[in-house]
């Protein structure tokens, strides 16, 4: 059969494919299946939901009513000369044909690498000396993936194996910049790295965002006279690669039938978590996203033309004031002050942003839209430093409901902490009837200690927050983790009756080789492997066909 982009399936958003890129009255009209059958329950049976408790074991523990079917782990190849990368993150499914939701193409993030798995260099031996063909491995395992999945007779999820559309983007790829001048004199960029959470737009492409760039070549820092210097990166690629660590830290945009990309600049730059557009009536868009670092901020950007990311205004929150505030060079004589011109601005956007006064948040990671209010719902993960150990979620409504207004209100959906039972929320997906499903981000160095903040959490998990029903609004655990790991990514298949899930980094406490701290998925080579999984089961239908009684939202 021959693909082209029209037999793309046309409806998007993350409560099918994905909610943010349908407007909100789209949306409303869209939760009309919720007192349906699905998966042969009912509003009315007698399912027994039980939520799990905190768990430390090494396994994907799931509640009842879920199973897991892994459908691809780390080194799997995925055509002759391609394997899958490593630590997968965001995932998001795009039908092939809009007549056939059960195969399509899953694109995958790889964010980050454990050299010691991934090349065998150990960063702890002072008195091994590195090599340049470990750090391309390293760079060969990070970026994304795309692969083609299909579902089978029996509803399993399996990868297409050689398939003419798998494909790998890396950080030794080349990406041409969506700008009118050279970033830090180049068209384009080496490669695409630390590739965290993302979105999809209305026009069906990928969006991959590049979050702990400095991590790979470091940051250029400027003084107060406004000198530059260069700040180290951890992983000292640039010992090896002179890449200019200005190419990184943007939003990614990926064309899921040839592979090809883009970098964003009007998206700004920072550690992008995520980019969540919504799609207004006149074919704008407007792009959330959030910089995840303590004391960082929330961004959005405007549009000025139909179906453009390079066209617009960049704004970031002023939760004080209830507004969003435009990094415009040309409005801001404090701007013009520090930066030479708007491609500067969007290069240091941080500094940017604070020159402006924006509010500085405790790591704003994902950001989702409710597909019943139309409220925007951003994780704000924790700031150990001011004392927020737990994190919270944040909830963003625009004036008017409009996406394109410059004021807001804002509040605190749900804080984390022992009596909501749940610690350092990440990403958030709704389903199609409004239900939030949350994974949490603990680091692993923390996770599991005696006596610390998060002792009572144990592993990371998967938590939902029904919408309607008897326990409407409250926070349910529905998977743990395995050891160490963290589960990111989830999105829904277009029929809601599967969860696409990552589970990251298994192991990564791990110093020796021979006793990795997990085992997880249990292959026969002993090494932990970070998995992108399908999760099914009778819960996911009887979750959507609660009785209506919404929670307070």
């Amino acid at each position: 059969m021959t693909y082209n982009r029209r037999k793309f399936l046309t409806f998007l958003g993350k409560a099918g494919i994905g909610a943010a890129v349908l407007p909100h009255a789209f949306l409303a009209c869209n939760t009309a299946t919720k007192n349906t059958k699905n998966n042969g329950t009912s509003a009315g049976g007698s399912f027994d939901f039980k939520g799990l408790e905190p768990s430390t074991d090494d396994e994907l523990k799931l509640a009842n009513g879920l199973r897991y079917r892994p459908i691809i782990k780390w080194n799997t190849p995925i055509n002759d000369q391609d394997t899958f990368g490593y630590n997968n993150d965001f995932t998001c499914f795009l039908p092939l044909d809009s007549q056939n939701p059960k195969d399509g193409l899953l694109w995958v993030n790889h964010e980050y690498v454990n050299s010691l798995f991934v090349s065998g260099y150990d960063r702890h031996d002072k008195e091994q000396k590195r090599s340049i063909a470990q750090v391309d491995k390293e760079m060969y395992n990070v970026g994304g993936s795309i692969i083609r999945i299909q579902q089978n007779a029996a509803g399993h999820w399996n990868l297409v194996e050689n398939d003419a559309f798998n494909r790998r983007i890396t950080a030794k790829t080349p990406i041409e910049f969506n700008w009118d001048v050279p970033i830090k004199g180049a068209r384009e960029a080496i490669g695409t790295l630390s590739n965290c959470s993302g979105g999809i737009t209305p026009w069906n492409t990928f969006l991959s965002c590049e979050e702990n760039y400095d991590n790979c070549f470091g940051e250029t820092m400027y003084d107060q006279e406004n000198v530059p210097s260069h700040m180290p990166s951890s992983y000292g690629w640039e010992q090896f690669y002179d890449y200019p660590p200005e190419h990184y830290g943007w939003v990614v945009e990926i064309e899921p039938l040839t592979g090809s990309a883009q970098k964003h600049v009007a998206l700004g730059r920072f550690a992008h978590e995520c980019c969540t557009l919504v799609s207004l009536k006149d074919k704008r868009v407007v792009a959330y996203s959030g910089d995840d670092k303590n004391d960082e901020h929330l961004y959005k950007f405007i549009a000025s033309k139909p179906e453009s990311l390079k066209e617009g205004t960049l704004y970031v929150a002023s939760l004080e004031k209830g507004q969003w505030l435009a990094l415009d060079w040309d409005k801001h004589p404090v701007l013009q002050q520090r930066f030479d011109n708007q491609t500067e601005v969007l290069i240091r956007a941080r500094e940017a942003a604070k020159l402006l006064g924006a509010t500085p948040l405790n790591r704003p990671e994902d950001i989702e839209i409710d597909p019943v209010t139309g409220a925007i719902f951003v994780s704000l993960t924790n700031n150990k430093k001011r004392g927020d150990y737990h994190g919270s979620i944040l909830k963003i409504e625009e004036a008017g409901g409009r996406y394109d207004a410059l004021r807001f209100t804002s509040s605190t959906y749900k804080a984390g902490g022992e009596e909501t039972g749940f610690s350092c929320p990440d990403n958030l997906a709704f389903d199609q009837v409004g239900n939030l499903w949350m994974t949490s981000d603990m680091s692993g160095s923390a996770m599991n200690k005696p006596d610390n903040a998060y002792t009572n959490f144990k592993n990371n998990s998967l938590f939902v927050i029904p919408r309607y029903g008897d326990r409407a609004g409250e926070v349910i655990r529905v998977a743990n983790a395995p050891s160490d790991a963290e589960l990111t990514g989830p999105w829904f298949a277009p029929d809601g009756d599967t969860l696409f899930l990552s589970v990251q980094h298994p192991g990564e406490q791990t110093t020796d080789l021979t006793a990795p701290t997990s085992l997880w998925p249990f292959d026969n080579d002993g090494i932990p492997k970070s998995a992108v999984v399908a999760i099914q089961g009778p819960l996911l239908g009887y979750l959507r066909a609660l009785p209506t009684k919404e929670s307070n939202s």
